[in-house]
């Protein structure tokens, strides 16, 4: 497959000064990336999701991360964080915010990073998501100019949340970034981490960002991804948790932008009491297109993970989900569970959707399971004759289904920012726990 000239030139272009090792990790990740190319649909993988298409966009290079106060609070979330903001890929320092960061954490760019430390980057750096897993990790690996890199020490239980801000901006020409994000929990440590993705209305930009998660015996951590580029832009993002024995990870992945989104999710249960918690809820409108893909493996015995996604499809739409679980020989008494719930808004809305478990020990427990449905008609009704319009009567039945995820969503800014996505906003008088009772969803 040919590929763009632009991008042709960037693969071949090592920044000066860079150390040895990212550099090779660099060419390796190049020559990786062009030998297989960006993925089509006659890949098993990708077979829902062609991404051929980017290989006709000449996308260009952001030169600066300026973007003035009015437009940044457009698109930040009103919380209370430790925040580092980043404008097309470009770390932006101005807008940062780490005056609340607790001894024992450090948060810092990438950059500052190698500066700071080499060796540490460079142990963490390709760990867990090595250039193999697909074209777009070694796109990443290639390309990577700029990230975060937070680092928890051992014991800290850290209250207030580290935001790290991806904003996209509407630029004259498009441009990719390509964002690299390193965590390290630290035993017996405990935090919050959100991620946000951020398109101003019109940005048709691609972003592709690989988080890995290093987590110690007995740490936790609680992720909040919120994807919300415009409709016109390319998001896609690989993270993968390594989780020790004791440890609790805590996926909230939430997508409700993007005209193409591909989500890739892995969770390495590779000690005893390992436990990890995949709750997503998508939602897509007019031509959208989101992909999540997730697995979870199994790789020590009395392991645990469930697993919950809900996809709200409406407009032209289509949603993907396969998530797969496996359970490797001899890992045994392990409790795996796995659901995907979606709702179609309209008839021209699609699902596709392939929940899997593949299974080599004997003493288990595992379910999978898929439903695909309308909103209940009798329902609305119900609902249109205590007075409410048909409009907000489907917005309020969509909210509840949602809910079941939503409900462990625990900072109301997150969750206000779905509610207004799915339903828009709706008079505080409304009670969601009381409509999914009333309305049995």
């Amino acid at each position: 497959m040919s590929l763009p000239e632009t991008l042709m030139t960037r693969l071949h272009a090592a920044p000066a000064g860079e150390a040895e090792w990212l550099t090779e990790k660099r060419r390796a990740g190049a020559a990786h990336f062009e030998t297989v190319g960006f993925p089509t649909r006659r890949e098993e993988a990708w077979k829902y999701t062609d991404m051929s298409r980017l290989s006709s966009i000449e996308f260009g290079q952001a030169d600066s991360a300026e973007l003035d106060q009015a437009r940044f609070d457009a698109l930040k979330l009103d919380i209370d964080a430790c925040r580092l903001v980043f404008v097309d890929g470009m770390f932006n320092a101005e807008l940062s915010d780490l005056d609340k960061l607790p001894e024992g954490v450090a948060v810092t760019s990438l950059s500052q990073a190698l500066e700071n430390d080499q060796h540490a980057v460079s142990e963490q750096f390709g760990r867990i998501t090595d250039i193999d897993f697909s074209a777009f990790t070694a796109l990443n690996t290639a390309l990577t100019g700029e990230g975060a890199v937070v680092t928890i020490g051992k014991g800290q239980a850290v209250e207030t949340p580290i935001y790290l801000l991806f904003i996209s901006r509407n630029n004259a020409a498009p441009v990719m970034s390509h964002p690299r994000i390193l965590v390290r929990c630290g035993s017996e440590s405990e935090a919050t981490l959100i991620e946000h993705y951020a398109g101003e209305q019109g940005a048709a930009n691609l972003t592709n960002v690989v988080t890995e998660i290093d987590m110690l015996p007995a740490s936790r951590l609680s992720h909040y991804k919120l994807q919300e580029a415009s409709q016109s832009e390319y998001h896609v993002a690989s993270l993968q948790v390594d989780q020790k024995r004791d440890t609790n990870f805590t996926s909230h992945n939430l997508n409700l932008g993007g005209a193409v989104v591909r989500n890739d999710l892995i969770s390495d249960l590779n000690d005893e009491n390992a436990t990890v918690d995949l709750l997503g809820l998508f939602f897509g409108q007019d031509r959208q297109h989101i992909d999540n893909h997730t697995k979870v493996n199994h790789n020590a015995p009395r392991t645990y993970s469930n697993e919950n996604y809900k996809g709200i499809l409406d407009g032209r739409a289509r949603g993907v989900f396969n998530g797969r679980v496996y359970i490797k020989r001899d890992a045994q008494q392990v409790l795996g569970y796995q659901n995907n719930a979606n709702l179609l808004l309209s008839d021209r809305a699609e699902i596709d959707t392939k929940p899997e478990l593949e299974i080599y020990a004997d003493d288990v427990q595992c379910s999978h399971g898929t439903t695909t449905g309308q909103l209940d008609e009798n329902a609305i009704f119900a609902l249109r004759a205590r007075g409410i319009d048909e409009q907000m009567a489907r917005g309020l039945l969509t909210l509840a289904f949602a809910n079941e995820v939503m409900e462990r969503i625990r900072h109301s800014v997150l969750t206000d920012r779905v509610e207004r996505a799915v339903a828009g906003k709706l008079p505080d008088r409304f009670n969601l726990e009381s409509l999914v009772e009333d309305t049995s969803l």
